[in-house]
């Protein structure tokens, strides 16, 4: 059985030293460059982010208790995901423009060369889930301020009035001047005379 022999390969072209610079320099700038493209990512969208909230380029109601009581809820909920998506990306973003705040066991050091590559592939990772979370937040925000437009108003509390001269009315309340009162009721709007009212009692809805 014949022993296998190492011999030396053919010599390297001028071609096969441009390719190995290359890929040195390229893994020499891979950390800096990741680090830069997250640090670009980071001020973009946190931009995006202070044009919707800080300067109002959006706005639904003011107030969520305007709405109906189930659609105030869906608004709440979307806030609340895009609390927490918005929260976890902007996290993420700093991981992967300023590193992880954690230092290593002399045991497990690497050379400077592995130990970035593997940096730089942890800061995309990163940097890719931030921008989806982020973009992410976006959309959720966008989706509660569609919710505070489209959706359906909270009804208003109704007004149940007793006179003897018209007997009980029910309404919302459509103005007061002077003693009087306007209620909207179903067959149109009705003038109540307080001062002759024997009752005047709020309630949630008017009967049927």
């Amino acid at each position: 059985m014949s022993e296998a022999r190492i011999v030396p390969g053919p010599p390297a072209t001028r071609d096969h030293l441009l390719a190995a610079q290359e890929r040195a320099r390229l893994l020499r700038t891979e950390l800096p460059r990741v680090r830069a493209a997250a640090t670009a990512w980071r001020n973009a969208l946190a931009a995006l982010l202070a044009a919707l909230i800080g300067f109002s380029l959006i706005k639904g109601r003011s107030d969520v208790n305007q709405l109906a009581t189930p659609w105030a809820v869906v608004v709440g909920a979307l806030l609340l995901t895009a609390l927490v998506c918005g929260a976890t990306g902007a996290l993420s973003l700093v991981r992967a423009a300023h590193g992880r705040p954690a230092v290593s066991a002399l045991r497990d050091l690497l050379s400077r060369r592995v130990a970035d590559h593997t940096e730089a592939l942890a800061a995309a990772t990163s940097l890719r889930r931030g921008i989806g979370l982020t973009l992410l937040c976006t959309a959720f925000l966008v989706a509660a301020v569609a919710v505070t437009w489209y959706g359906p108003a909270a009804k208003p509390p109704a007004l149940q009035v007793t006179t003897p001269a018209v007997g009980t009315i029910c309404g919302t309340v459509v103005r007061a001047d002077r003693g009087t009162l306007v209620l909207r009721t179903a067959s149109g709007e009705v003038l109540a005379n307080l001062s002759e009212a024997t009752a005047i009692r709020p309630v949630d809805a008017c009967p049927a």
